[in-house]
C-alpha cells in the first residue's frame, strides 16, 4: 500500500493530537467541574463501603485489595500497549480508571438493584432470578461506564483523535469498574462465608472473577463501547446522525456481550463437571470477545496506517525504511524485529530496534501535528519554529542517532526476513491461552472446594 493511499484510508478516521494535556486548560469548562465532583462522590461512597468492610474484616480485605489491583498491572499494560503511537495523556488515563472504579461502581450498585425491583414488579420474581442480572447488569452498568468515556470527551476532546482512542479510555474505564466491583464481591463473599476474616472467600472470588470471568468482562466491553464514542468525536466526515448511530450500535454490541455473559443461556452445560464448565464459559466469551479483538484490530491498522504515511512521505530510508514502515504497522512484526535482533547480535541490538521503533513512532506523530499546523506545507516542513517544531527536530535527529547506533552494532535494519505468524496463529494462540487459563482457575476452585 502507497503513502498516499494509507492515509487516504486513515485521514478521515485519525487525526493530529495535540501535544501533551494542560489541565489548566480545562479549568474554564464545566463538564470538568462535574467531573471532579462525580469523582469526588465516588470516591467518598467506595471509600465508605471499603473502610467499614476494613474494619470488619482487616485480612480479608487488605488481601482483596491487593490481589485486585495486582490482577489490574496486566491489564492496563495491554491497554495502554494498545496504542503505540500516540500515547494518551497519564492524567486521562486515570481519569477513566477512576471514573469507572468510583462513578461507575457508585451509580451500578444502586442503579442495579432498582432495575431489578421494577422487572419483579412488572413481571415475576420468578422471571427476575433468572435473568434480572442479564437485563439490570449490562442496561446500567453499560450505559454509566460509557458516560465516562463522553466524560473524557467533554474535558478534553482534541485527545480523542481516533477511534483506537476511544477503545483505550472505554478499557480503562471498564477495568476500573471491574477491579472495585471484584473487590466488592470478594468481602460480599467473607460475609456470606460466616463473617470469620478468612482470605479464602477472597481467593476463591478472585479466581471465578478474576480469571473465569475477567477474559471477558468489562475491560472489553468498555472497548468496544468506547470505540464507538471514538468514532463518533473523529468521523467528521459523516453526517451526525451516522456518528450517533455509530456510537448507539457499539454501545449496543457491548450490552448483547454483557447479556450473552449474564444470560442463564447454556446454564445446564454441555455435560457435567469442569470440563462442561469450561466449554460454556468458552460459548459465552469467545464470541465476545472476537468482536471485540476485531474491532481493535481494524482500529490499530487505521492509525498505523496514518501514521507510517507520515513517515513514508519523507521519502527518506535513513528515517524507515519501507520494511520497516511495514513492521512498524502492526505489532508482530515490530516484535519480530526485536527478536530477530536478538538472535543476531545479542540484547544491545533487540534494544536499539525498540529504541528506533519508539522514536520513528513519536516522530511520526510529530509530523502529523506539523502537518495541521502548516497546511498545504510538504515534508519536513523546515518552516516550523513553534515548540512543535523543536519537537520535530528533536525526534528527527533521535531517529538518525538510533539508526548510527543499530548499524554500529551490525544490523542496519529493524525487520525480521521470512515469514511470520499469520492472525489465524495468534488468535488460535490467544484461545489456547484462554482455555489454559480457565482450566487453571478451574483446578484451584476445587483445590478450595476441597479444603
Amino acid at each position: 500500500m502507497t503513502a498516499a493511499s494509507a492515509a487516504g484510508r486513515a485521514g478521515t478516521s485519525v487525526h493530529p493530537a495535540p501535544s501533551g494535556f494542560d489541565i489548566r486548560q480545562a479549568l474554564p469548562l464545566p463538564a470538568f467541574w462535574l467531573l471532579a465532583v462525580l469523582l469526588l462522590a465516588g470516591l467518598v461512597r467506595i471509600g465508605t463501603l471499603l473502610w467499614a468492610a476494613f474494619v470488619e474484616h482487616p485480612v480479608a480485605t487488605s488481601v482483596a485489595v491487593g490481589l485486585f489491583a495486582l490482577y489490574a498491572v496486566p491489564f492496563w499494560i495491554c491497554v495502554r500497549a494498545l496504542d503505540f503511537f500516540e500515547r494518551e495523556p497519564p492524567v486521562l488515563l486515570a481519569a477513566a480508571f477512576a471514573w469507572g472504579g468510583l462513578v461507575a461502581t457508585s451509580a451500578a450498585i444502586p442503579g442495579s438493584g432498582a432495575l431489578q425491583n421494577l422487572l419483579a414488579k412488572l413481571y415475576s420474581t420468578e422471571f427476575t432470578a433468572t435473568w434480572g442480572a442479564a437485563v439490570a447488569g449490562p442496561t446500567v452498568e453499560e450505559v454509566v461506564k460509557t458516560l465516562g468515556v463522553v466524560a473524557i470527551v467533554l474535558v478534553a476532546r482534541a485527545q480523542v483523535n481516533s477511534v483506537l482512542d476511544g477503545v483505550v479510555y472505554g478499557a480503562l474505564v471498564g477495568l476500573g469498574f471491574q477491579v472495585v466491583e471484584d473487590v466488592i464481591y470478594a468481602v460480599n463473599a467473607v460475609v456470606i462465608a460466616g463473617g470469620d476474616d478468612e482470605v479464602t472467600p477472597v481467593v476463591a472470588t478472585f479466581f471465578v472473577r478474576g480469571f473465569l470471568a475477567g477474559l471477558w468482562s468489562h475491560t472489553l466491553f468498555g472497548a468496544l463501547a468506547g470505540a464507538g464514542i471514538g468514532y463518533a468525536v473523529v468521523r467528521r466526515d459523516r453526517s451526525r446522525a451516522a456518528r450517533t448511530a455509530m456510537a448507539g450500535l457499539a454501545l449496543a454490541g457491548a450490552w448483547a456481550c454483557h447479556f450473552l455473559w449474564n444470560s442463564p443461556l447454556l446454564a445446564d452445560g454441555p455435560g457435567a463437571g469442569g470440563f462442561g464448565l469450561l466449554l460454556v464459559l468458552l460459548a459465552k466469551g469467545v464470541p465476545s470477545l472476537a468482536l471485540i479483538l476485531l474491532v481493535v484490530r481494524v482500529a490499530r491498522h487505521r492509525e498505523a496506517d496514518y501514521y507510517t504515511a507520515q513517515l513514508a512521505a519523507l521519502g527518506d530510508p535513513r528515517i524507515a525504511t519501507p520494511g520497516e514502515l511495514r513492521a512498524l504497522g502492526l505489532g508482530h512484526l515490530r516484535a519480530d524485529a526485536r527478536r530477530h535482533a536478538y538472535q543476531r547480535a545479542g540484547r544491545p541490538a533487540s534494544g536499539a530496534v525498540r529504541r528506533l521503533q519508539h522514536a520513528q513512532a513519536r516522530l511520526a506523530v510529530e509530523l502529523s501535528r506539523a502537518a495541521a499546523a502548516v497546511p498545504g506545507a510538504a515534508p519536513p516542513y523546515p518552516d516550523r519554529r513553534s515548540e512543535a517544531g523543536t519537537d520535530l527536530d528533536r525526534w528527527h535527529d533521535e531517529v538518525l542517532t538510533r539508526r548510527d547506533h543499530l548499524r554500529g552494532l551490525g544490523h542496519p535494519e529493524a525487520v525480521a526476513p521470512g515469514p511470520t505468524q499469520g492472525p489465524g496463529r495468534r488468535i488460535g494462540a490467544a484461545v489456547g491461552l484462554a482455555v489454559l487459563v480457565l482450566a487453571v482457575a478451574w483446578v484451584a476452585l476445587s483445590i478450595l472446594g476441597a479444603a
